[in-house]
């Protein structure tokens, strides 16, 4: 069994499947199989062939494994809303337990790393008493953490650490992702965070209006993910 990750953001909207597709594309272009999983989404669209999300069909694109669709995203949603309202608009329960099956059939595929992403930040509700963060305690994953570059990252990158730290599991590294361009004192705002986080900075993606993840895959170290 291969090296599998959760990829939690600092918000939402900073980046987490753009990033993932990247790292996936960063492993298979050192001849590693790769799967990815994003257990929740909402923002689906209606589709001959069910709801569908976006993030989820880019994550199945960059992937090396094939799957199907109902093993990369089970829980598909569609409003763009918070996915415990949406779930309750919709009728029904996220359980923890089964995206944990869904995630471990994918973990025992093959691969040798498996990425399984995660929805908005690190506490996102799923329901009563029921936050997303206790799906990689359940798998005990390590976590890459995706820092969105802008005004007000530093305090979110820095509680985001500390949750998943205070939850038993370790910071395997971060990822800074410019996705909007034009942030004040970039460079210092790197270097503090360099300094504070503690885990492994795996690369910068700069600003780019194509978001091509196959170039973006160009910035990341992948090293520190994979075995000696």
């Amino acid at each position: 069994m291969g090296r599998t990750y959760f990829v939690a953001g600092t918000d939402t909207e900073v980046g987490k499947t753009f990033v993932s597709a990247a790292l996936l594309t960063a492993a298979a272009n050192a001849g590693l199989q790769t799967a990815a999983v994003k257990p929740v989404a909402s923002g689906c669209a209606r589709t001959e062939a069910g709801l569908r999300n976006g993030d989820a069909l880019l994550l199945q694109g960059a992937m090396t494994l094939e799957l199907d669709y109902q093993q990369v995203n089970p829980f598909a949603l569609e409003p763009p809303i918070a996915p415990h309202i949406a779930a309750i608009e919709a009728g029904k329960q996220l359980s923890v337990s089964r995206m944990a099956g869904i995630c471990r059939g994918v973990m025992s595929a093959g691969a040798d790393l498996v990425l399984i992403e995660g929805a908005g930040g690190w506490r996102t509700p799923l329901g009563p008493r029921v936050l997303l963060s206790q799906l990689p305690r359940e798998l005990n994953t390590p976590v890459i953490l995706v820092v969105g570059m802008r005004l007000g990252c530093i305090n979110h990158a820095l509680l985001s650490a500390e949750a998943i730290c205070r939850d038993g599991l370790p910071l395997a590294g971060w990822v800074a992702n410019f996705a909007r361009e034009g942030m004040a004192r970039a460079e210092e705002n790197l270097a503090t965070l360099e300094a504070l986080l503690p885990a492994s900075l795996l690369g910068v993606v700069p600003h780019s209006e194509t978001r091509d993840y196959r170039e973006a895959a160009r910035h990341l170290d992948i090293r520190p993910l994979l075995p000696a």
